[in-house]
């Protein structure tokens, strides 16, 4: 069972190497192949994602798709907006994630666009030149992942 301190215990791993493998395999076929019980698996599943250790969700390739455009973009921003401005940046519905780090940029955020119009937009016209506290951006442009997969804004 998850332990106090956020740690798995080996079922919850096998659990969630079983959804890595295939998102929509059935608790009853991890169960069998774990050899423990459905409720268990469910039961398991349920306490990840009320944890916040867990999250199932669908999420596209950007690069399977023509009309996708994928960025990362370096952030700075001003530290008395620090905690707002990533809040309200994580709300706007071409970003996919936040993270704040340390070293150049105090976060990271990746966006889906769909052309470098609709990008270049949320940079300078409705998306971050909204925010109060950007200071400064720089775009990186994907070209390819295997791995990155990102949601999609609803329309």
């Amino acid at each position: 069972m998850t332990l106090v301190d956020g740690s798995l215990d080996e079922l919850e791993i096998q659990i969630i190497l079983a959804l890595q493998e295939d998102a929509r395999k059935s608790y009853k076929s991890i169960a069998k192949e774990l050899g423990v019980a459905e409720g268990t698996v469910s039961n398991r599943v349920n306490r990840l994602i009320q944890q916040g250790i867990l999250k199932l969700e669908a999420r596209v390739n950007p690069f399977a798709m023509s009309n996708k455009v994928a960025a990362i973009l370096g952030i700075n921003i001003k530290r008395s907006h620090h905690a707002k401005a990533v809040k309200d940046i994580m709300a706007l519905p071409n970003v996919n994630a936040v993270w704040v780090t340390t070293g150049k940029y105090d976060i990271f955020v990746e966006v889906l666009a769909d052309s470098i119009k609709e990008l270049n937009v949320f940079i300078f016209e409705d998306g971050l030149s909204n925010i109060e506290g950007v200071e400064a951006t720089e775009t990186h442009i994907m070209l390819h992942s295997d791995s990155k997969f990102f949601k999609i804004a609803p329309s």
